[in-house]
């Protein structure tokens, strides 16, 4: 078995949202993987003092523990678990019940001698690479697939001049519109205070003599592909196996860089945390 991770926070004045984490149990036999990507709130009150970076990292090590060493539990299940243990921990001194309160994307596979399970839930993605050399692309696409109008209010946003007034109030009106639709029937999921939203994630199972290599990816790591459209899903796994998740990451920076303002690649975020683990099981 064969692991490398790389993360690398957007802003190095922020703390990086982003969690990605590979555990081995003791006996050799399996593995797990969890990557997160926590949501940035807006500035202002969400309910919570703690930071974005405080919850990925209790969310995804109790993902972390409860998928590698409870094999009884599936994914959900585990998924479910962690949310309701994390959200415990703060339960006391935070508002749980805020729109806003500390969330994230999540990614978790978990391998055995014969299978390997996996679970995706938001805009973060999974790559399963067959012995065949196919790609598939494990992807929750219903952030994607908002009703069409609210897609045209959020192209309409990165369509103004970065930094403007006018961006400005365009950008707190989308984000009103998508506050209605997250965790909201019609709408898009992510990890919060609610359990019940394991089940809600994308899941499946394949024979483990079938995959070669496993490549899971926040969206500030997938932008080379989805975004400034450098490559494809097969491109990224052979650019992540060759050289490396940091090499990735690096690609995706130089992008950025060439496009600072957003114009030729619009995007909500200029540089975002972006995070990698690659994996041959």
């Amino acid at each position: 078995m064969h692991s490398a991770l790389a993360t690398d926070p957007g802003d190095p004045q922020h703390p990086n949202e982003d969690y990605a984490s590979v555990a081995l149990p003791a006996s050799g036999q399996g593995g797990a993987l969890v990557l997160l990507d926590g949501v940035t709130p807006p500035e202002g009150d969400y309910g919570c003092v703690h930071p974005v970076s405080w919850f990925t990292a209790h969310l995804g090590g109790a993902m972390l523990e409860l998928s590698g060493s409870h094999p009884d539990m599936t994914l959900p299940e585990a998924l479910s678990a962690a949310i309701s243990r994390t959200a415990a921990i703060h339960q006391d001194s935070c508002d749980l019940s805020h729109v806003r309160t500390p969330q994230a994307t999540v990614v978790a596979v978990r391998w055995s001698q014969d299978t390997v399970e996996h679970l995706v839930l938001s805009d973060s993605a999974l790559l399963l690479e067959r012995t065949d050399g196919s790609v598939q692309p494990v992807l929750d696409r219903r952030l994607d697939e908002l009703p069409p109008w609210v897609r045209a209010q959020r192209d309409a946003v990165r369509a103004l001049p970065r930094g403007s007034v006018e961006r400005a109030a365009a950008g707190r009106e989308y984000g009103r519109v998508v506050e209605a639709l997250r965790n909201a029937e019609g709408g898009f999921f992510t990890a919060a205070a609610d359990p019940a939203v394991a089940a809600l994630a994308v899941t499946g199972t394949t024979p483990r003599a079938e995959v070669r290599s496993l490549t899971a990816l926040s969206d500030g790591a997938s932008r080379w592909v989805e975004v400034f459209h450098q490559g494809s899903w097969a491109d990224c796994v052979e650019l992540v196996a060759q050289q490396g998740p940091q090499a990735l990451i690096d690609r995706v920076r130089a992008a950025e860089a060439a496009d600072p303002e957003g114009t030729a690649h619009p995007r909500g975020k200029a540089r975002d945390d972006a995070a990698v683990i690659h994996v041959v099981p």
